[in-house]
């Protein structure tokens, strides 16, 4: 899988662009966001994004939308999500 390359830090254009096919559309995405300005530089945002793996990133969207915290979570890099872990 193409986006598995793009897996690491600073690698979010490249990634998101390879998950939709086309770099414009990243741009795109990425602007409605609030990660990069017009011109094409990441906003503060975005630079903190950037700075995250896709695994660190998955874990973040799926805390802030839970309100559990980031340890209570395993990520799956095949589908890209994170879940929560199962107690034992």
């Amino acid at each position: 899988m193409e986006t598995q390359k793009h897996m690491g830090r600073n690698q979010l254009l490249k990634r998101l662009s390879a998950q939709v096919g086309s770099e414009k559309l990243a741009k795109e995405l990425l602007i409605k966001r609030g990660h990069m300005t017009e011109g094409g530089e990441l906003t503060a945002k975005g630079r903190e994004r950037n700075r995250m793996t896709a695994e660190e990133r998955a874990i973040d969207r799926a805390s802030k939308k839970s309100g559990y915290s980031d340890s209570k979570y395993t990520y799956n890099p095949a589908t890209n999500r994170a879940t929560l872990r199962k107690k034992r």
